[in-house]
Order: C-alpha cells, then structure tokens, then sequence
C-alpha cells in the first residue's frame, strides 16, 4: 500500500497532497475536493444557537475504510463549534458542523481535514 506520509531526516510529514473547496448556497451545501487533506471554507448562512448542519464531501481519494478527521480550523468565533466526520463511503464522507453557542452565527468558518489510510484486514 502507498504512503500519503513522507519521512526524511527522523521528520514525518505527511499528506502532501492537498487542496482547498469553498461551499456555496448554503451551509448544507456538498463540495467536492479529490485530495488526501484540505481546508474548506463552510458558507456564511445563518446557524442557529444549539442547531447543526450535515454535508457532503465529494472526494475520490476517500475509501469506505479510512479514517478521516476534521476540525474547526480558522475564521469564526473560537469554540463555538463542534465539528465531526461521518458517513464515510468509497468516494465520499459528511461532515457535521454543531453551534454550541447559544446565539446565532453568520460565519464562513474554515475546517481542516485529513483522510488517513486505512485497512479492513
């Protein structure tokens, strides 16, 4: 099996193959982005205090068996969100954004992801 991660030196680093997908429409809008790691920036809508949104991530280097992780990267009000992967199909995952806040917000948040490889057997 090919590696995503790259060690030279005692250094692992590692996807080196990313990208970047900006959503539109809405919040529950899917985007597509066919990289091993990247940063999508959600859109600006509205999301209620306490309420989530769930989209899709079109993405062909996403296997049914890998581990994909996510977090709430940049842009937005810091700790207001709750964010998760799930869903994970051969060429696609979700993403769940959560408002733990208990007002409003209009952000255009940014989260990061990395698909890591993973086996069945």
């Amino acid at each position: 099996m090919a590696s995503i991660f790259e060690a030279t030196a005692g250094n692992l680093v590692g996807p080196t193959g990313g990208g970047t997908v900006t959503q539109s429409t809405n919040k529950s809008t899917a985007v597509t982005l066919n990289a091993e790691s990247g940063q999508i920036t959600m859109n600006g809508a509205a999301l209620a205090g306490g309420a989530e949104v769930t989209f899709q991530v079109n993405n062909d280097k996403i296997a049914a068996t890998d581990v994909v992780v996510v977090n709430h990267g940049s842009a937005g009000t810091a700790g207001s969100y709750l964010v998760n992967a799930n869903s994970l199909a051969s060429g696609s995952f979700k993403v769940t954004v959560s408002n733990v806040s208990t007002g409003s917000l209009s952000e255009a948040i940014v989260i990061n992801f990395v698909a890591l490889k993973g086996a069945s057997s």
